[in-house]
């Protein structure tokens, strides 16, 4: 996402990373980008995501992007930016909802797998889906081929669906899209 920023295929500005990671800050460092370290816990999630809201507020942000941001957010969170918050599913929703899709695809020895940009919603990975691909995958895989390939999706997935929602080309009704090209 930030080098097809870089290299302006999206019209729009990257203020800062938020996340719960720290290796994140070598690559906000990377890129010029502010970076914004919130370590969440069981006990801190709720004081956390206050903190965070309150930093997006702040900054005017008009569209949240999840990659690799491995917390569920709260209905309060998901609330305050209503179809605002697009994540990248490493599956083809609705199958394999939830952690470790691609070993869920594996054990059931799938042909195909795939990944899903959506908007955030209460219901994990049940929100509006923007995008979707897929790769043919067979027999021969391993669970690690699975993985790189399915990483290898998720980002052409992701990336389209941030060029729909900056360019404004989509339309969400009731828990569907409608995609204008």
């Amino acid at each position: 996402m930030l080098l097809r920023h870089r290299a302006k295929q999206f019209n729009c500005q990257i203020p800062l990373i938020v996340s719960n990671h720290l290796v994140a800050k070598e690559i906000a460092d990377s890129f010029n980008i502010r970076y914004f370290y919130f370590p969440v816990t069981k006990e801190t999630k709720i004081e956390q995501e206050r903190e965070q809201i309150s930093l997006m507020k702040d900054e005017d942000i008009d569209l949240i992007v999840l990659a690799r941001y491995t917390q569920i957010l709260s209905p309060q969170f998901v609330n305050v930016f209503p179809n605002r918050i697009i994540n990248i599913h490493h599956s083809f929703l609705p199958a394999f909802v939830g952690s470790k899709p691609y070993h869920q695809a594996y054990r059931k020895g799938v042909k195909i797998i795939g990944a899903t940009s959506h908007y955030v919603t209460e219901e994990l990975d049940a929100g509006p889906i923007i995008e979707q691909d897929i790769v043919r995958i067979s027999h021969r895989n391993s669970l690690e081929d699975l993985i790189r390939e399915g990483e290898d999706l998720e980002k052409v997935v992701l990336s389209r669906a941030v060029r729909f929602h900056l360019e404004r080309k989509i339309l969400v009704y009731h828990n569907k899209t409608v995609i204008f090209d």
